[in-house]
């Protein structure tokens, strides 16, 4: 019975899953519930309703995941390989999703005056930063953010290296500095924030900053989530040496997040100022 069941073959064919129907369902629900409320036709229950769903097809669907990798063995060095070229055409696609910002903000601000843009002059008075804006100081707390997200990518690769040499302790203890300095980068932005002289709304210099420093501070939400159940994992003994793409994945996506910020803090914080 048993080499009735057993693979002649490196690949996992995947099993019949409960989890793209229930996903897509689920998005249609959220996206509907988004559009009626905001045309204020009903409350936002249906959209709410409709997020639950997405949260919850994510844990059923990432559970599963982890299931095939850590007790099925369906990730076979093969399969490992794929994962890998798909993160990366995945941060390939964040890379481009980023350079829109990054284009919309030096189009508004390198051209603040072009002759073709007389609506966007009238806003700018010509000038960037556009006139009557307080721009943040570059060397306080961008500056501080900017040393927390370095060292997490730091802390990341210790636990990345511990994890390699079969140092257990070093592993949970990387990963737990990694997150505890992710969640302080949000809290920094979420104090900048709350003190800026611009708001969104009003001008082009406050949609472009915000835009693009608020989806990289979202892309740090996501990663720190991402690197919290990692943690969670590492504590139930999962991943070893040479089997641990999960981490792995987290650990790239975190380097891209840092990547981006660099970018961001040269750009709009420090040349935009």
């Amino acid at each position: 019975m048993a080499d009735t069941h057993a693979k002649g073959h490196d690949y996992h064919l995947v099993d019949p899953s409960p989890w793209p129907i229930i996903a897509s369902v689920s998005a249609f629900v959220m996206a509907v519930g988004t559009v009626f409320y905001l045309h204020d036709m009903i409350g936002p229950y249906v959209a709410i309703a409709g997020l639950l769903g997405i949260l919850y097809t994510m844990y059923g669907w990432w559970r599963d995941v982890v299931n095939e990798a850590e007790h099925k063995g369906d990730h076979t060095p093969v399969v490992q390989l794929h994962m890998r070229y798909g993160m990366v055409l995945f941060i390939a696609s964040e890379v481009m999703f980023f350079v829109a910002w990054f284009w919309a903000y030096f189009d508004a601000s390198l051209f603040p005056g072009d002759a073709r843009q007389l609506a966007r002059a009238d806003l700018t008075g010509g000038v960037w930063p556009p006139q009557g804006i307080e721009t943040f100081d570059p060397w306080h707390l961008p500056l501080i953010n900017t040393l927390i997200l370095l060292l997490s990518g730091t802390t990341v690769t210790w636990a990345h290296h511990a994890l390699l040499h079969g140092d257990r302790k070093g592993l949970v203890n990387g990963l737990i500095c990694t997150v505890a300095l992710g969640l302080l980068f949000t809290c920094v932005q979420a104090y900048e924030y709350s003190h800026a002289a611009f708001a969104f709304s009003g001008h082009i210099y406050g949609a472009t900053f915000y835009l693009a420093t608020g989806f990289h501070g979202f892309h740090v939400i996501v990663g720190t989530i991402f690197l919290i159940v990692c943690l969670a994992r590492a504590l139930k003994g999962h991943f070893k040496p040479d089997h641990h793409f999960g981490f792995e994945a987290a650990a790239w996506y975190w380097h891209f997040v840092d990547v981006v910020w660099l970018f961001l803090f040269a750009s709009i914080y420090v040349w935009g100022a």
